[in-house]
């Protein structure tokens, strides 16, 4: 084992790479990023296929153009933020100490990862498993591990696939690479284009003492660098971990389809990153950018966290068909909250049990047919009006059965709500109720027990003012009745409200 061992990570044309991880479809075609001002846009990134027909960095956009059979996509800033995210996160799951090394187009972070042999096997192993992880969340990179940090900077940017470079190689390692991978000024690369040096080879075999009096104390940091050898302090980041994938289109969407086609490949990538932390969505809220400058907001809670895909996308698929965006849709924003997976140890002779996800899919079916309104469990409000309540999303709970030592309560009156209630016609005595009809049944009132008055939002048009009176009435055969009359005094109304059973 090394005391020092670093692994870069080098994602090359990173803003197509970012633009193409949530796009399958155009992964086999050739693609081309553009950047810049209206009418002056210049090629800044490419796939391998756009590189084949000839494209190179530079073309302006109407020369790509020419060239015919090219996906032409406008850079996305954005886009690339929410990528890079995502492969620092690919990068943590091997060591805590990472710094990042992007340069240009490409992104680049380099790992500490002194000591994980033990952890990760050999430095081969760690490199193919590094590089597996990021091609997992769809991204093209190369990876070299070494004992000196910008010898693994460097090769990783100059070499495609996995570089392992065994400690005091790095000067052979080097020796072949043109001067262009450090950073020198174009005066300096004029002077040693003068000179004759074009390879890191040829400007290590300079001595460095002549070096330095012509050029200055930056050359013993080309020399070093060339030889493999020059120091560096690690610079770690602090990486946060969010569950967030972007995507901007590069139209605006109008088809349920396509939006749900890029939704479904954002839905793969948390999952993935969750599962990678031994975690489930608990929650995933999804924000459209609309034309018009307008956001559009849908929450999504299923009953448990998951790691289904499909019934995830099934549940935005109903909820984005019950709640569609107002107009197009120009970027999409999936952010998703961590939870942990719920495990439930079953008997042996346990009946089996319907799964969580398809109450929810249920639910969501039923909020689509008859509304969200309408469709949760009751939750009182804190009013004093009579039967004022919401509904509120569901939650199944425990039930709290009781012991057998427990004792049995004692049976209770039962008050049963007429929904809605029935209008009927009360004859009053000295100003208590004395009988009531209820359709063409007459009942005689033996007991009248109120009033019990209560009122609120006087203020407002939906003011109220009642009277409750709890009754017992027998019909024309004898047959008792308990129930409970409601007298609306602003409407001049009586309604028969509730039974007592």
């Amino acid at each position: 084992m090394s005391r020092e061992l670093y692994a870069c990570l080098h994602a090359v044309e990173f803003p197509a790479q970012a633009l193409l991880r949530l796009r399958p479809d155009l992964q086999t075609q050739p693609v081309v990023v553009y950047d810049g001002p209206p009418l002056q846009e210049t090629v800044c990134a490419l796939n391998r296929h756009a590189f084949r027909r000839g494209v190179v960095c530079g073309l302006t956009r109407l020369e790509a153009e020419e060239l015919g059979g090219i996906e032409l996509l406008p850079r996305s800033l954005p886009v690339e933020a929410a990528a890079r995210a995502v492969l620092l996160e690919c990068a943590a799951n091997f060591s805590p100490r990472i710094e990042e090394a992007s340069a240009g187009t490409a992104c680049a972070f380099v790992l500490d990862v002194a000591g994980s042999e033990l952890l990760f096997g050999p430095p081969q192993e760690l490199a193919a498993r590094l590089r597996r992880q990021a091609a997992a969340a769809g991204f093209r990179v190369s990876v070299a591990v070494s004992a000196n940090f910008h010898a693994a900077r460097i090769l990783a940017a100059a070499k495609r696939g996995l570089t392992i470079l065994p400690a005091g190689e790095e000067a052979r390692a080097l020796d072949k690479l043109p001067l262009t991978v450090l950073d020198l000024s174009e005066d300096h690369r004029e002077t040693f284009a003068l000179w004759g040096i074009r390879t890191l080879g040829e400007l290590a075999a300079l001595p460095e003492v002549d070096l330095i009096k012509r050029l200055g104390a930056s050359a013993s940091h080309w020399r070093a660098l060339a030889r493999g050898v020059e120091r560096h302090t690690f610079q770690p980041i602090e990486p946060a971990f969010a569950l967030r994938e972007f995507y901007a289109f590069d139209s605006p969407v109008e088809q349920l389809d396509a939006l749900l086609f890029i939704a479904a490949r954002m839905i793969d990538c948390l999952v993935e990153r969750a599962v990678n932390r031994s975690l489930s969505l608990a929650s995933l809220t999804v924000e459209m950018a609309l034309e018009g400058g307008q956001q559009h907001r849908l929450s999504l809670r299923p009953a448990l966290p998951s790691i289904d895909r499909k019934f995830l996308l099934k549940l935005l698929h109903l909820e984005i068909a019950a709640h569609p965006p107002p107009a197009a849709v120009l970027a999409l924003t999936l952010t998703a909250e961590a939870g942990q997976s719920s495990k439930v140890q079953m008997g042996l002779f346990a009946p089996q049990t319907p799964e969580p996800s398809r109450l929810d899919v249920t639910l969501a079916r039923l909020r689509a047919m008859v509304g969200v309104e309408r469709v949760g469990s009751p939750a009182l409000e804190d009013s004093h009006r009579s039967g004022s309540f919401h509904m509120q999303a569901f939650q199944s709970e425990d039930a709290k059965h009781p012991s057998s030592n427990t004792k049995a309560p004692c049976p209770t009156l039962a008050l049963r709500r007429v929904r809605p209630p029935r209008s009927v016609s009360v004859v009053l005595h000295q100003d208590r109720p004395a009988a009531f009809r209820d359709g063409g049944e007459r009942y005689q009132i033996s007991a009248a027990y109120g009033p019990w008055r209560s009122s609120g939002c006087w203020w407002s048009v939906d003011a109220w003012e009642t009277e409750e009176w709890d009754v017992l009435a027998a019909d024309r055969n004898g047959e008792a009745l308990g129930c409970l009359l409601l007298h609306d005094i602003l409407r001049g109304l009586w309604q028969l409200e509730a039974l007592y059973d």
